[in-house]
């Protein structure tokens, strides 16, 4: 929360002339004396501030220095409440928009302006996710490991894992850490997490590698194939995969190569498309896909 309440201030300052400190106090809610030490952190970073004492006094951007006090116009402020309130749609709190409403000072409009965009970042189930993804938020914020059992195409098991980062990514919720069990990094998504709990261990100090993840690129662990699609369902494969990604053959259908999460997982979307989907390769998953078809018409008897 320092981080939040440091932003929080400057803005307070780059908003108003002067500010006391136990009107800041009040506001994040925290002592005169965390407030003071916050104004010495802001200071630190080559931002001087000038603190009055008695009546009339406060704390305030020494004059002559060059800010520009217009750096959060109401436009940016309303960008980052509908980026908040995204938030507050994922955890079920109005933590987010507290904190917003702290940050514009007395400019409550922009807080209270129409909601021209609606992010709702929550599970059609919003109980299956919103306390998942706050305890993984706090055992990142506390450095601590959290152990959970996992549900895939696979299997099940108990894992756990060192959380770094929680992704909205491909229309769901993931938290990317380092597995112990696989001493690697992977990406879990909490709806399929049972028993979720943070530990009493702390991560282990890592390099920690930048965090990228691309349908179109390949990583250890998960299958990559070449698809064609009617050229007809275009629309769902721009949607899905963006139209300067797709390469299209002589007759106008769309040939795409890509990579999923496990060779199953990655038969059962082919057959979200029925006859609209064919995989050209590899040649190995053109046979267990029709043995998986097969599989499927024996389970519907002619005459039943």
């Amino acid at each position: 929360m320092k981080m939040y309440r440091l932003i929080g201030i400057l803005s307070i300052l780059l908003q108003k002339d002067k500010v006391t400190s136990a009107e800041l106090a009040e506001k994040f809610e925290v002592s005169r004396r965390t407030i003071l030490r916050d104004i010495d952190t802001i200071s630190m970073a080559g931002i001087p501030l000038v603190c009055e004492q008695g009546q009339g006094g406060g704390i305030s951007i020494m004059d002559g220095y060059k800010v520009d006090r217009t750096i959060l116009s109401s436009d940016d402020m309303q960008a980052i409440l509908s980026g908040l309130k995204s938030l507050d749609s994922v955890s079920g709190t109005n933590r987010y928009r507290q904190l917003m409403e702290k940050i514009s000072a007395d400019n409550m409009d922009i807080v209270n302006g129409d909601d021209h965009i609606i992010i709702d970042l929550s599970s059609w189930d919003k109980s299956a996710v919103s306390g998942k993804i706050e305890l993984i938020k706090s055992a990142m914020e506390q450095d601590r490991m959290i152990s959970f059992r996992y549900f895939s195409p696979t299997g099940e098991s108990e894992r756990r894992i060192e959380p770094y980062h929680l992704v909205f990514q491909w229309s769901s919720w993931y938290v990317w850490g380092y597995c112990t069990e696989r001493e690697d990094y992977r990406l879990f998504k909490p709806t399929r997490m049972t028993g979720l709990r943070m530990t009493e261990d702390s991560r282990v100090q890592r390099d920690v590698p930048r965090y990228d993840r691309d349908k179109m690129s390949h990583s250890d662990g998960e299958v990559e194939a070449t698809v064609r699609f009617d050229k007809s369902i275009r629309w769902r494969i721009i949607d899905e995969f963006g139209a300067e990604r797709i390469k299209y053959d002589d007759s106008g259908d769309i040939v795409i190569t890509f990579t999923w999460s496990d060779k199953r997982s990655f038969f059962l979307y082919v057959l979200t498309f029925g006859e609209m989907a064919e995989i050209i390769a590899p040649t190995e998953y053109r046979g267990e896909f029709k043995e998986l078809l097969g599989s499927i018409i024996k389970k519907y008897p002619t005459g039943i």
